[in-house]
């Protein structure tokens, strides 16, 4: 039974876009990503998250970055290729202040090298931001 001060709340899985069926993958996955968040997002599409070996073509792309991960740009480059053409990713960074938090110019600067056009940031998670990156086709054809 949902509770009175949580009718009509919006989830986090809702806020990012992840309707029911959607092809979801998760990339970057470690022992500090949020279980909740995930939970919600596989209750909310209906199945398990693909993980980076997936064939599928891809509704939503959930990539935790830290930042010493590697290259983001060549990341985001490479989680695009299987990105439906309206398809999202959303970039899961820890928040200011957190181990492993990425300054908002570098995902920016990423995001513009790779061909996608930032288009929101969410609080995600209690530890993590999330940045909605979409390729320019797409945020065109939005507009």
């Amino acid at each position: 039974m949902v509770a009175a001060e949580d009718a009509g709340k919006v989830g986090v899985a809702e806020k990012l876009g992840i309707e029911p069926s959607a092809v979801v993958q998760e990339l970057g996955w470690d022992e500090d990503v949020d279980d909740d968040l995930r939970a919600e997002v596989e209750e909310r599409c209906g199945s398990e998250l693909l993980d980076e070996d997936a064939q599928e073509v891809i509704d939503v792309v959930l990539m935790w970055w830290r930042e010493d991960d590697g290259d983001l740009t060549d990341d985001l480059v490479d989680a695009m290729s299987p990105l439906a053409d309206d398809g999202v990713i959303w970039l899961l960074t820890p928040k200011q202040g957190r181990p492993g938090h990425v300054e908002p110019a570098d995902i920016a600067e990423a995001a513009q090298t790779a061909g996608l056009s930032q288009t929101s940031n969410i609080s995600a998670a209690e530890d993590w931001l999330g940045t909605r990156l979409v390729t320019s086709r797409s945020a065109k054809s939005k507009r």
